[in-house]
């Protein structure tokens, strides 16, 4: 395992001496690939576009991830040569920023495959119960969890690159508490937990399902607003004094701001179309 570490320090020096010009393209990269980009610019434009996309795509990244942190644990035609340029691009750009070893962004790319073709069989996560959704996060977290600590009781320091990287980073304020393993496990889990809120609700049958929830211009005014109102949930930061606090906002947080764009916002934006409508008549 030592030796595949250091071999991806080397692959890591390698990219950041010889293609330093590259730096902005692999930082757009990253962000363009980031989780918190999926979540909160391309789900509720594609939610409002196409439901059932908007809702796998939760579940794949959720549980793509989810896999992905497993494990990381356990390992310390055309349109197909663009899809695996991009994957390519992508695992440059975060082993260029050091943000993850060579193999881990192997690891991710096979099981985020691996969990996108599983749910293309899944028809049942498009009108999953709310006890569904809420009995998919406690089995996440517990497992990953009651794994993390086995590990730890077995001697495995899972978060032994945070501690170097605080020791050795020119500037230890870039390593953020969000960066933890558990920081983003509980942010996903609040998001989908917080669809799963969302689409159990009155507002959202309400407003969604009926007529006006077909109409063009009800689609657009809710992708607007919901990225202006994701915008300033994700603007907002959390205490990071204590770590506990600062997870169990992050869940609360995540589940909040997805249980508003997916049933407050619409719900609102037919309320006052609808008396529009009404003052029209």
């Amino acid at each position: 395992m030592d030796l595949l570490h250091s071999a991806g320090v080397q692959v890591v020096q390698y990219l950041q001496e010889n293609y330093q010009g590259s730096q902005d393209w692999f930082l757009f990269i990253s962000f363009a690939a980031d989780l918190k980009t999926t979540f909160f610019i391309f789900f509720p434009i594609w939610f409002y576009l196409c439901e059932a996309v908007g809702v796998k795509l939760i579940w794949v990244a959720v549980i793509g991830d989810w896999f992905n942190l497993v494990f990381k644990w356990c390992l310390r035609g055309l349109l197909w040569l663009v899809f695996w340029a991009v994957q390519v691009c992508v695992c440059l750009s975060r082993v260029f920023l050091a943000a993850h070893f060579p193999h881990q962004v192997i690891a991710g790319v096979i099981s985020g495959m691996v969990v996108a073709e599983a749910f293309d069989h899944i028809h049942s996560i498009y009108n999953a119960s709310l006890r569904r959704y809420l009995g998919t996060t406690l089995f996440l977290f517990s497992f990953a969890l009651g794994f993390y600590l086995l590990l730890k009781a077995l001697g495995v320091d899972l978060l032994w690159t945070l501690e170097k990287a605080k020791r050795w980073c020119d500037r230890p304020e870039w390593i953020h508490i969000e960066t933890t393993p558990f920081a983003g496990l509980l942010r996903n889990l609040g998001i989908l937990f917080g669809l799963g809120l969302a689409l159990n609700s009155q507002m959202y049958l309400e407003s969604c399902k009926g007529k006006m929830g077909q109409q063009l211009p009800f689609r657009l005014s809710c992708i607007l607003a919901s990225l202006l109102v994701l915008h300033l949930f994700d603007s907002f930061d959390l205490p990071t004094d204590r770590e506990l606090l600062f997870y169990v906002l992050s869940f609360c947080k995540s589940a909040a701001a997805h249980l508003c764009a997916v049933a407050l916002i619409p719900y609102c934006i037919a309320q006052v179309l609808r008396r529009g409508d009404k003052k029209i008549l």
